[in-house]
């Protein structure tokens, strides 16, 4: 490989079973990904291997999606950790860990409805099955470069989230998601900063404008125009805008920012929408997801 070339995406794929690991791996297939599940412990360092030494000039090197968890033989987070880390120091390769969460009670409902038996149950319950993989996993979940948890994700969302972080022709560095959500559904577990807008006065109670969401002109008008918000929105962006350079020269791939109001339909949704169009036109890569947007009733 010449010193030129650019190194290979190498994306270890994990998480808990029945979070979506199976579906990842055909997405990035479908990107152009070489896509090899459960695949034993041993025969990680030997495939990245490989891959260098069948390169040629006419032929180029595919990116390479690895599935590995709880199934595999001989798994181990320790060891496993420390051979993403051995990996890392190669200069021909891209090395990142993705990891799948899942909310418990979500988990049950997709094992109990395929019928399937979890890996790590045997005669006991489902629900202990899955307690002891979370217990299992939790060092390779900290060490991730990207969460992704799935409790409230369509697959839509999923394989835009995907697409946004993995496609092939997608640009190096920082790869941003702004996220708005509802405190009454749970905080967002892959959120690296969390905001609450809770703050800021609320359409609900404005009889024309509940029906509508934050992304609505009429919507946004209201919330901006909050005494409080310019100040706090002139804060938050240029808090964000110190912090960018910062994680950039630590080496952070993926950066989530959620933004949190009650509902997850207004408040929330007007912030993101705002905090996502100033970092694009800061020059920064982000996708703007609203998770509980059109979950929440009216």
């Amino acid at each position: 490989m010449s010193a030129a070339a650019d190194p290979i995406r190498f994306v270890v794929v994990s998480g808990l079973s029945g979070a979506g690991k199976s579906t990842a791996l055909k997405l990035l297939e479908d990107y152009g990904y070489e896509a090899v599940d459960n695949l034993p412990m041993a025969l990680l360092r030997r495939l990245a291997a490989a891959d260098d030494a069948d390169s040629t000039d006419s032929q180029p090197r595919r990116a390479i999606a690895v599935g590995i968890d709880s199934r595999t033989r001989d798994f181990q987070p320790d060891q496993l950790i420390a051979l993403l880390g051995e990996l890392r120091q190669r200069d021909d390769l891209a090395v990142q860990l993705l990891y799948f969460d899942c909310e418990d009670e979500v988990l049950l409902k997709r094992f109990t409805a395929t019928r399937r038996r979890h890996p790590l149950a045997g005669d006991r319950p489902i629900a202990d099955g899955i307690a002891a993989e979370r217990r299992l996993m939790l060092p390779l979940r900290a060490a991730a470069d990207l969460v992704i948890d799935t409790s409230m994700a369509a697959l839509p969302e999923f394989r835009q989230a995907l697409a946004a972080q993995f496609a092939l022709d997608a640009m190096p560095g920082l790869s941003i998601m702004v996220l708005s959500f509802s405190y009454k559904l749970g905080l967002p577990r892959e959120a690296d900063l969390v905001f609450d807008v809770r703050f800021l006065r609320n359409p609900h109670y404005d009889d024309a404008l509940r029906p509508h969401t934050g992304d609505n002109p009429a919507v946004a008008a209201y919330v901006s125009a909050d005494p409080g918000y310019a100040d706090f929105f002139g804060r938050l962006r240029d808090m964000i805008d110190a912090l960018l350079p910062r994680y950039a020269q630590e080496g952070k791939r993926y950066l989530t920012i959620a933004i949190g109001c009650t509902g997850g339909r207004h408040r929330s949704v007007v912030v993101a929408e705002a905090l996502g169009k100033h970092l694009r036109e800061t020059g920064q890569r982000v996708d703007i997801r609203h998770r509980d947007r059109d979950l929440t009733p009216v």
